[in-house]
């Protein structure tokens, strides 16, 4: 590699944890450049509460020293009070996630590195939101598939932020498909894995019971794995999910397609939560997040545990490094 990645950090909802954590990470030297997207007032305040030295410098400098960092500000137009969300900031919220992820899309960084946001403040201001995940994809125009991942394990999801009784609809085979074909490419690409191994999970109890738990291991997983192992995709399942994770079986795996968010994600956090990110798979760039909430009770007491943020950092920092590796300019 011939150049450090230059890494677009946005901290998120300016009344969570995330400028505090942010500010933390920017005491550290890191193998990336960090240039900031968000509030000024919010991070070096934040800094401030919690003792910690921090300098704004101009957004152009190519290095920064530990202690200060290149800002795009996006300034909130209500007073940011720890801990109280406010609708009227939504918009710089989420502007800051757009500006970072033109500036990824320019080629000015590498790849980004995001705090945890709000949803029901950014509602309430007026904004429909989902997920950081989703308005990337329709930022860059291209599908995206979410994954987490800490030392432990790889979870992908087949489904998302859905309440539960619309997952098996939601669950169709060209999305399923799609999401497959997304994990397979990113776990050769991003991750290096030549001839990746994935275990699908089924959707229902004891992956359907043969039909007799429910029908979608029947007439959607099972012809999509079918179809792409013919393809040459290294595909296992349709898995009860109830004993794919064993540790035995886990240790086989490349990643896990979970078929909605709480059948994975809990024995994820489980064996590492600290650890965990959470990575948009897809995107013409790296896109690494961390993997909890706003924490608002923790917001502005100097408590937040930083080490999801510093794991989302280093993670981007490898997968934005092997991408410029791979590029015909390195």
């Amino acid at each position: 590699m011939t150049h450090r990645p230059r890494l677009a950090l946005v901290p998120g909802e300016p009344a969570g944890v995330g400028p505090e954590l942010c500010a933390r990470a920017l005491q550290r030297s890191w193998d990336a450049e960090l240039e900031v997207f968000g509030d000024s007032d919010a991070l070096l305040s934040a800094a401030s509460r919690i003792g910690l030295p921090l300098e704004r410098v101009q957004a152009d400098r190519l290095s920064t020293p530990a202690g200060s960092f290149p800002l795009h500000d996006m300034p909130a137009p209500h007073a940011v009070r720890p801990g109280h969300p406010e609708p009227a900031n939504a918009r710089a919220t989420v502007g800051a996630l757009v500006a970072a992820a033109g500036a990824c899309g320019s080629g000015r960084c590498h790849g980004m590195v995001t705090g945890p946001v709000h949803k029901a403040a950014i509602n309430a201001g007026g904004i429909a939101y989902t997920g950081t995940t989703g308005l990337l994809a329709a930022h860059a125009g291209c599908d995206v598939l979410m994954m987490l991942a800490n030392p432990a394990m790889r979870v992908a999801l087949a489904t998302v932020h859905l309440p539960l009784r619309e997952v098996a609809d939601a669950l169709t085979p060209a999305r399923l498909e799609r999401g497959l074909r997304i994990l397979h490419a990113a776990l050769r690409s991003d991750f290096g894995i030549a001839d990746p191994l994935v275990a699908v999970l089924g959707l229902n109890p004891h992956a359907g019971e043969d039909g007799h738990l429910g029908r979608e291991e029947i007439d959607v997983i099972i012809p999509v794995v079918e179809r792409l192992r013919r393809e040459g995709l290294r595909l296992e399942g349709p898995l009860p999910a109830d004993t794919a994770f064993l540790p035995a079986k886990l240790a086989r795996f490349d990643a896990v397609m979970a078929m909605y968010h709480d059948q994975g994600l809990p024995v994820l956090k489980h064996a590492g939560f600290e650890e965990a990110v959470n990575i948009s798979l897809g995107l013409p760039w790296p896109r690494v997040a961390v993997d909890h909430g706003t924490a608002l009770d923790l917001a502005g007491t100097g408590r937040a545990d930083p080490s999801s943020l510093f794991a989302a950092i280093e993670t981007c920092s490898r997968l934005a490094a092997r991408r410029i590796a791979r590029s015909p300019r390195a």
